[in-house]
């Protein structure tokens, strides 16, 4: 029989659960995590020569997207363009970034496994005698290991010729040149200290599902349990 447990600790375990794998998912896709020098035009490209214009801009560049000013189409609706600059794996800028991708798509995999799962611990909490509260707490640690992989190995691709485009040629290893740090990069550091956080709140969430008063009320022969 499925006994329906809410407590508020396990409840605030799986939606920061599901917070933390959106907020990875996000900043992986997002092309904001390097903000480029200011551009004089609405050029296609970083780095190409044209008539200034009164308004500089600000290109991005993430991962594997970027986001540049529109070529001069005025009639499009949008001023930026957004899209991946690479069309394969194979295209990604650095070998760095190959590898960050690598971590961070392994990271957020499991974290989205997880947070599928932690929906159902309402009613499961636990498979073949094991913790459910403490498998995917395990698993959480284990994917932010990845993840802290992937965030130390992207500054170390700021030196290839991509980054130097849009960041200038004083852009190397570690050093963004004349590029700042967007919001899809914090919200990834952001991500990864709040999945540790699960990883160590998953216990609360086992404690309070599995205490006396729970019990009590299951052999009351209550089905839905809630609380505080």
């Amino acid at each position: 029989m499925c006994h329906v447990i809410v407590t508020c600790r396990s409840m605030l375990w799986t939606l920061l659960s599901i917070v933390v794998a959106f907020a990875e998912l996000i900043a992986f896709m997002s092309a904001d995590w390097l903000i480029g020098k200011a551009k004089p035009r609405s050029g296609a490209e970083p780095g190409e020569q044209g008539a200034g214009t009164p308004e500089p801009y600000h290109p991005t560049l993430g991962i594997y997207a970027r986001c540049i000013r529109n070529p001069g189409v005025q009639h499009l609706p949008r001023e930026t363009l957004c899209g991946p600059y690479a069309e394969s794996f194979g295209e990604i800028a650095s070998g760095f970034w190959q590898a960050t991708a690598i971590f961070l798509a392994v990271g957020i995999f499991i974290l989205c496994t997880v947070a599928l799962v932690s929906v159902f611990t309402m009613c499961v909490q636990s498979v073949m005698k094991k913790s459910i509260f403490n498998v995917c707490g395990l698993l959480q640690g284990i994917a932010g290991l990845f993840l802290i992989l992937g965030l130390i190995l992207y500054p170390a691709g700021w030196g290839c010729q991509k980054a130097i485009g849009y960041c200038g040629h004083y852009a190397s290893a570690y050093k963004p040149g004349d590029c700042s740090l967007g919001w899809a990069f914090y919200t990834a550091i952001g991500g990864t200290v709040l999945t540790f956080i699960c990883a160590v709140f998953s216990a609360q969430a086992e404690i309070a599902t599995s205490s006396d008063k729970v019990q009590e009320e299951i052999e009351e022969g209550k089905n839905l349990i809630c609380l505080l």
